[in-house]
């Protein structure tokens, strides 16, 4: 049961990220610097912090049903490099 709830909590997490690269450049120019919750396909809240989007969001949604995701242009906000050196395996 676990694993099936697990994966349909990561189906919908991946429809709202979806979500927000669809529509990245219209939520820019409404919440430049703002952190989002997206929930259900629509934005539900818009917030000056992390903590603040975190706390309201777990107070309205179960946790794990909802994405915070901070609106900027580009994909620095959801994109992480990592420079190694030398690495064996």
């Amino acid at each position: 049961m676990l694993q099936t709830t697990t994966f349909a909590l990561q189906f919908m997490l991946k429809q709202e990220f979806q979500y927000y690269l669809d529509h990245q450049d219209e939520l820019v120019k409404k919440y430049e610097k703002k952190f989002i919750i997206i929930k259900d396909g629509e934005i539900k809240g818009v917030y000056d912090t992390k903590k603040d989007a975190y706390f309201d969001g777990q107070q309205k949604f179960d946790i794990g049903t909802f994405l915070i995701q901070f609106c900027s242009p580009g994909n620095m906000a959801f994109t992480q490099t990592y420079h190694t050196l030398n690495v064996a395996f």
